[in-house]
């Protein structure tokens, strides 16, 4: 891959005392092989960190700006999670009501019971979406939805876990908008972006496309490195020794399958590749699982906003953090593989999820984007990049790790 002409590492500010952040951010550069990125860091409400660097651009060599903002992957969900229990406070949406409530043609096979929270908390037993659709088709708002209300369950919503890594989106958008007459992209847009002044956009609007930053597939390597055309799940390496749910061993076919099936629709949407998610309309869609597009900046000012108030407003108040963040699932993912934790659409901590302490709750993405907030230590976390390091092992990423122990280093934590 070349990167040529490279540009400055590391533009923007750290605070006295957070100067190993900045140190972390130009190794991820100089070490891990990074191409573009930003990360921030927020503390009691204001901004100590703010870094940027690196190529938004490698085949035209358009450097990283203030303004740049990038694809962040399920980041996106962090925030559709935020949205909904924004509503929930309100009284707009009941987290713990049937899905049926709002959308009564979801009830069917088997699906009466399956509540929002079901849904936030990956337990929903809808995983994949069913059927053959073209791109125009899928990309459309309501198609994916029309079709999840009328599958069965893989499993007895609420007695297991798996990640819904697309139809998380699909499926709370429709509530979403049964309930309030809006949806996710709109509502996030005026509600929660707006009033906060962010650079997060959940389907991308006019006059911001030259701003994005283009993906970029890390190539693949070592003699057994899988084709860079392969699948996430073909990218695992011994896929039949992970560990499934309730112990023993896990076919290869059995995992890789319905991995790539909830990672992909019928080669559309292929989850992560950067010529697919660099494409326009993927961009323009609402997809509150997976195409936020954003910068740390805005990420971190985001979680602050959930544990404090930002310039004046705070999003959450103390009641609800604390449900949301209530552990809901845990233990081994169905889909995955690999050991995860959920709150109410939040990941929280493990030792492939690093996060900042177990006060911690958030996303990350796909790819090596994160975003976070730690009520103990009051700090909200962003890191967006356009490098895709796609191999999952269950450790962390060593770009985030590396970013974290700065930032413990910071705290003094």
């Amino acid at each position: 891959m070349s990167i040529q002409p490279q540009t400055t590492y590391s533009e923007g500010f750290v605070a006295q005392g957070f100067e190993p952040l900045r140190e972390a951010f130009e190794r991820n550069f100089t070490q891990y092989g990074e191409v573009g990125a930003s990360c921030a860091v927020y503390v009691d409400g204001e901004p100590k960190v703010d870094l940027w660097g690196g190529l938004a651009d490698v085949v035209t060599g358009r450097p990283w700006r203030p303004d740049t903002v990038g694809l962040a992957y399920s980041v996106t969900k962090g925030a559709t999670a935020i949205l909904c229990c924004l509503l929930a406070e309100r009284g707009e949406l009941d987290l713990d009501a049937p899905v049926a409530h709002y959308w009564p043609g979801f009830g069917s096979k088997g699906k009466a019971g399956v509540s929002v929270r079901m849904i936030l908390a990956h337990q929903a037993g809808l995983p994949v979406l069913d059927g053959r659709f073209g791109r125009e088709e899928i990309l459309a708002h309501g198609a994916a939805a029309r079709a999840l209300a009328g599958q069965e369950p893989l499993w007895t919503p609420g007695t297991a876990f798996g990640y819904h890594a697309l139809t998380y989106g699909w499926l709370l958008d429709e509530v979403v908008r049964r309930a309030t007459g809006r949806t996710i992209q709109d509502l996030f847009a005026s509600d929660v972006a707006g009033p906060l002044g962010l650079d997060f956009f959940i389907g991308l609007p006019d006059g911001v496309e030259h701003r994005v930053a283009a993906l970029v597939d890390e190539p693949p390597s070592g003699p057994s490195a899988a084709s860079p055309d392969a699948s996430l799940a073909e990218r695992i390496p011994d896929p039949e020794a992970r560990r499934p749910t309730g112990g023993g061993r896990r076919e290869a076919g059995d995992l890789s399958s319905l991995l790539t099936r909830a990672m992909t629709v019928n080669g559309v949407l292929r989850t992560p590749d950067a010529d697919e998610w660099n494409t326009p309309s993927i961009r323009r869609a609402s997809l509150p699982a997976a195409n936020g597009i954003t910068n740390a900046r805005s990420v971190a000012r985001l979680y602050a906003s959930c544990i404090g108030e930002v310039d004046g407003l705070r999003l959450l108040g103390e009641d609800m953090v604390t449900a949301a963040t209530a552990e809901r699932s845990a233990g081994g993912d169905r889909v995955t593989g690999l050991d995860a934790r959920f709150g109410s659409g939040f990941m929280l901590p493990t030792a492939g999820t690093p996060m900042l302490s177990d006060s911690s709750f958030g996303h990350e993405g796909v790819g090596g984007a994160l975003g976070f907030a730690d009520r103990g230590a009051r700090v909200g976390f962003g890191y967006v990049q356009n490098l895709l390091k796609v191999e999952v092992t269950g450790a962390p990423d060593p770009r985030v790790a590396g970013l974290l122990a700065a930032l413990r280093d910071s705290l003094g934590r």
